[in-house]
C-alpha cells in the first residue's frame, strides 16, 4: 500500500513515500495458471518484463501445451526464462507507449484536474 502525505492547504499534489507495488505480479501469475486450468483462454499475452512471471508461464506450457502464450515487453534484454516459455515475443516501442498514455491533464467530472509526474 502506498503511504501518502495528504495534500495541504488546497494543494493538488501528494508526496509518495513508498512506491513499491505489492502482489501485482503474484496476482497475474495466479490468474494465468488458474485461467489455463479452467480453460478460459486459448491464447494469453503477458505484458511485462518481470522475470518473476517466468515460472507461471512455464507451468502453463508444461501442463497445457496447446495454450499459446505471448510476451510483450518494453525492455530489451527481457528474461531468457520468459522468452523460452513464450510462443511469441514482441517489443513494445517507446513511441507506442507514448501514444498510449492518457492526456495530461485528465479532467474528471468534478473538474479537479489530475496531472502526471514530469518524469513520466
Amino acid at each position: 500500500m502506498k503511504k501518502l502525505h495528504p495534500p495541504i492547504n488546497g494543494q493538488r499534489h501528494a508526496t509518495v513515500l513508498e512506491t513499491k507495488e505489492k502482489g501485482s505480479d503474484v496476482n497475474l501469475a495466479v490468474h494465468l495458471i488458474n485461467d489455463a486450468w479452467l480453460d478460459r483462454f486459448d491464447c494469453a499475452v503477458v505484458i511485462s518484463g518481470d522475470s518473476d512471471l517466468a515460472e507461471s508461464m512455464r507451468l502453463v506450457k508444461a501442463h497445457h501445451p496447446k495454450k499459446i502464450l505471448g510476451l510483450l515487453t518494453s525492455k530489451r534484454g527481457t528474461s531468457k526464462e520468459m522468452v523460452k516459455c513464450a510462443d511469441f515475443t514482441r517489443l513494445i516501442s517507446t513511441r507506442a507507449l507514448v501514444n498510449s498514455q492518457m492526456p495530461d491533464p485528465v479532467v474528471p467530472a468534478d473538474g479537479n484536474a489530475i496531472t502526471k509526474p514530469v518524469d513520466w
